[in-house]
């Protein structure tokens, strides 16, 4: 068999493609603070980012990083381990910790690199990982670069967390991984019940809140805060709420410094950008100083969350920035996504294997930028298309 011939055989994109129905790869052309942009010609509403606090069209957070253009250049051009390490990483670094509450923080290139960096060094041939089933795939994917033992359970399914738990062989080391919201359908982990599962069967505790930092929390610090619980690692993206681009992991200072001299995605791969790491610093003192951003999106999700129900769309009531729509199959989802993009809605389509087979969704996620009369546009727009697929009444 030839390496490729699984490439040839691969028809789905150009299936979709030939039904015109492609949802993925749109490029934006322009954008408006974000919360409107211009695709392929078209004007829409974009009501499918993580830029939940806006912060990308800060003035302060645009100036942060044209600056640090200007005093660093563009790129650091090496690893954190030898050359590209920039005050700014440090400065970042400390910020960190301090609004986290920990006692050190390490920042990496993406968010992804930093689970794989995490997981993948701290899980050794005697470990097991303990994964929710609906977990970022960079979980995932650094537990399985590691030699640990990668146990799966049902989502959110902690009655079997605690069995395999119970199960597990004496003298193993444990540590349970979980989104603190869960990335395409926005619920929240059961906090409380999974720290109370660690501490009896002696297991670390390691959150990776994506998705809850500068959404819910005292001042947007995320999942623990919002429950008043502690965990012994929290991971976390610059490509939210900080409208950057980058990861860090906050914890206690010998694992910081075990993951930082040994994880491969920190020693092989380049730093940082100094914009990056720049906007991230605005962006975090944006969150401390003007606690309105993380006020007026919590504003924004409750109206457009009452306005689904009213149309007769089950929504969560999980404080997330995160409202998904199940269509069902994968088609019909692609279907109802062209509509809506047609009628000037940008929503992201959401099939297997991000969701379970048969369980296709519009992830639908909004901005403390968006404006009322924004979401009443989009609402109505929801209203007409669900209602011509059959999907409300």
């Amino acid at each position: 068999m030839n390496l490729f011939d699984k490439c040839r055989k691969f028809d789905r994109a150009e299936e979709v493609h030939a039904r015109g129905l492609m949802p993925y790869f749109h490029a934006i052309s322009e954008t408006d603070h974000g919360t409107e942009v211009t695709m392929e010609g078209r004007r829409v509403l974009m009501i499918g980012s993580n830029n939940y606090l806006g912060l990308t069209h800060h003035p302060r957070v645009q100036e942060a990083a044209l600056k640090a253009v200007r005093d660093f250049g563009t790129g650091c051009s090496g690893s954190r381990f030898l050359n590209g390490t920039l005050d700014l990483h440090h400065r970042l670094e400390e910020a960190l910790a301090d609004f986290f509450g920990t006692e050190a923080a390490l920042v990496f290139s993406t968010g992804f690199q930093t689970n794989l960096g995490v997981l993948s060094v701290l899980a050794g041939k005697n470990d097991l990982i303990f994964c929710d089933r609906d977990n970022h795939a960079s979980i995932f994917d650094g537990a399985r670069l590691s030699y640990g033992s990668l146990k799966k359970y049902r989502h959110n399914d902690l009655d079997e967390l605690e069995r395999l738990l119970a199960e597990s062989p004496a003298g193993k080391g444990k540590l349970i991984v979980a989104d603190g919201i869960f990335s395409m359908l926005g619920d929240m982990v059961d906090l409380p019940r999974l720290r109370a599962l660690a501490d009896r069967y002696g297991a670390a505790l390691c959150i990776d809140d994506a998705h809850g930092i500068g959404v819910v929390g005292e001042g947007g610090r995320g999942t623990a805060s919002h429950f008043g619980t502690k965990v012994e690692l929290l991971t976390g993206t610059f490509s939210k709420s900080f409208g950057s681009l980058g990861g860090f992991v906050a914890g206690e200072r010998q694992v910081i410094d075990f993951v930082k001299y040994t994880a491969r995605p920190m020693i092989f791969s380049a730093a940082m950008t100094p914009s990056n790491a720049a906007a991230a610093l605005a962006a975090l003192e944006v969150m401390r100083t003007e606690p309105q951003h993380i006020e007026r999106l919590r504003d924004i999700v409750e109206y457009a969350r009452s306005g689904l129900r009213k149309m007769g769309v089950e929504v969560h009531s999980h404080p997330s920035a995160i409202l998904p729509i199940v269509i069902g199959g994968d088609f019909e989802t692609f279907a109802t996504w062209r509509r809506l993009f047609e009628e000037g809605v940008f929503v992201n389509a959401v099939v297997s294997p991000a969701v379970q087979p048969g369980m296709g969704m519009l992830r639908t996620s909004y901005m403390a930028t968006h404006t009322h009369e924004q979401i009443d546009r989009c609402l109505a727009i929801f209203s007409r298309v669900l209602a011509e697929q059959h999907l409300v009444r």
